[in-house]
């Protein structure tokens, strides 16, 4: 089964709201897509309902905090372990990639506030190197908001030398 996730804040198959949170996916060309409607909730709409659970899991990978999704009847699809969101200093958090300037419309949509952030982080030499959510830290710089919500995750290896190229600029 391929998983494609889009990328793009303009495509008629989504909501707009999805498609602003990254949320959007094409299983086998049918479109599908979850929308987050708190800090640890979302709802999942698409054709086929088999399909559900593989999507799910494609999106906690972006979206670790979101640990209960629901079909569009407002019925549980899915419930992991709730996750310790903290308050991190965006002092103490190192980026791991570039933000995208085309982001920033979307992030204004759904980001009104620090609070509005959740990053997955690891935590490296007293500090952490965000995983993801880059372009919202770019947000907060701006707005100089001083601190984040994240959720502490692991990575393999290879975002050293992430973060060792974002350290160059």
């Amino acid at each position: 089964m391929e998983i494609q996730r889009i990328d793009t804040y303009a495509d008629s198959r989504f909501s707009e709201c999805a498609l602003f949170q990254h949320g959007c996916f094409l299983v086998e060309g049918k479109p599908y897509e979850i929308e987050i409607i708190s800090d640890f909730e979302a709802v999942v709409r698409g054709e086929e309902k088999e399909v559900y659970l593989k999507i799910i899991e494609e999106f906690r990978f972006y979206a670790p905090h979101i640990t209960k999704f629901y079909n569009s009847r407002g019925n549980i699809i899915k419930e992991y372990s709730t996750v310790f969101i903290k308050t991190i200093s965006l002092e103490e958090i190192q980026p791991s990639q570039f933000y995208d300037e085309e982001k920033i419309f979307a992030i204004q949509k759904f980001v009104h506030s620090a609070n509005d952030i959740i990053i997955p982080v690891m935590p490296y030499k007293g500090r952490y190197i965000s995983l993801d959510g880059h372009t919202r830290l770019y947000y907060a710089v701006l707005n100089e908001w001083k601190a984040v919500r994240a959720v502490v995750e692991s990575s393999d290896v290879y975002i050293f030398d992430f973060v060792k190229e974002a350290q160059k600029t």
